[in-house]
């Protein structure tokens, strides 16, 4: 097969992957939001434990129902950062935060998570499999589109410290960073939704047992907001949105998905606004265009580099087929 064949086959690969990945990234920007609705309703310890726990549970039952087998030994470390950073230290964070501070400034912040992730891939070996070592231009326009995040939410704190909202929002971001770059390694070799699906499932004693004790020392109101949120944080956000995320990022690798993420808090923008009445910042739309201008500009820079494992085929770029 020539190179213009082998280019021809790998085409829609890649676009596959973009594609899965930009909707993994659709699914997650509504996760702000169903955790403000959810807290009307619960305790933050209450929901990081029920969704967590919910989100195991439906796990389960489709590991089962595919007959799938439990992962190699060699996996396990990679599934042991899944379950710490996206099943238990993210939701328990991020939820933290949103007692203490609006989704608009906990969205913009957490921006600053595609930079995080692209580093945690590219320092990791199966990161540099998944898509060859970045260009200089890649890094300069991920740092460009991580200032710009970080300049808005500067200027929406009015130029104020760091408040306890904000270190629980890095320290979320933080363990989210590995959480993601492992997960995309493992979706090289195993589905998507199975790297996920291990991971809920290993985080469901610690969200069962939190969400237990929250339940007798955190007040409870069913409204409809509340169990609205929670379901969405359960099913989605928990382990669907991750099913496409995780195979996204195996087919383009780890840095090129992660800053696809930089979408991701002016989209949240939009949903704090039409969903929780949040009035939008001005500086949304200059601050949304220079976020899209700086991901264009990541993309064209990795056109150049291999897709590892996403190259020789597969569903999703290597990963068996779901």
């Amino acid at each position: 097969m020539s190179a213009h064949d082998s280019a021809t086959v790998l085409r829609p690969i890649a676009v596959g992957g973009t594609a899965q990945a930009a909707l993994g990234v659709f699914a997650f920007s509504f996760s702000f939001p169903a955790t403000a609705w959810a807290l009307e309703g619960f305790g933050p310890w209450t929901v990081t434990g029920l969704r967590g726990t919910l989100a195991g549970l439906l796990a389960g039952v489709c590991l089962l129902a595919a007959g799938a087998r439990v992962p190699p030994r060699s996996a396990w470390p990679g599934l042991a950062a899944v379950a710490v950073g996206c099943a238990v230290g993210f939701p328990l964070l991020s939820t933290l935060a949103l007692r203490l501070s609006s989704t608009a400034h906990s969205a913009v912040v957490i921006g600053l998570l595609p930079l995080a992730t692209a580093a945690v891939g590219a320092l990791r070996a199966g990161g540099l499999r998944a898509g060859a070592r970045p260009p200089r231009a890649f890094w300069l326009a991920a740092l460009a589109g991580a200032a710009v995040v970080l300049a808005f939410t500067v200027q929406q704190s009015g130029g104020a410290g760091l408040t306890t909202a904000d270190l629980y929002l890095f320290g979320a971001l933080l363990v989210c960073a590995f959480g993601y770059a492992e997960g995309g390694r493992l979706a090289r070799d195993l589905p998507g939704w199975q790297v996920i699906g291990w991971g809920v499932v290993a985080a469901l004693p610690v969200n069962a047992l939190t969400g237990a004790l929250a339940l007798t020392a955190e007040p409870v109101h069913g409204n409809w907001h509340g169990l609205t949120g929670l379901a969405y944080l359960a099913a989605v956000s928990q382990f669907g949105g991750f099913v496409v995320w995780y195979r996204g990022m195996a087919a383009i690798g780890v840095p090129r998905a992660s800053q696809l993420q930089l979408a991701q808090p002016l989209l949240t923008l939009c949903w704090a606004v039409l969903l929780l009445a949040e009035t939008l910042p001005a500086t949304a739309v200059p601050t949304a265009l220079a976020v899209v201008a700086c991901i264009a500009a990541t993309q064209r820079a990795g056109k150049g580099t291999g897709k590892g494992r996403g190259q020789s085929g597969g569903d999703g770029g290597g990963a068996p087929s779901q």
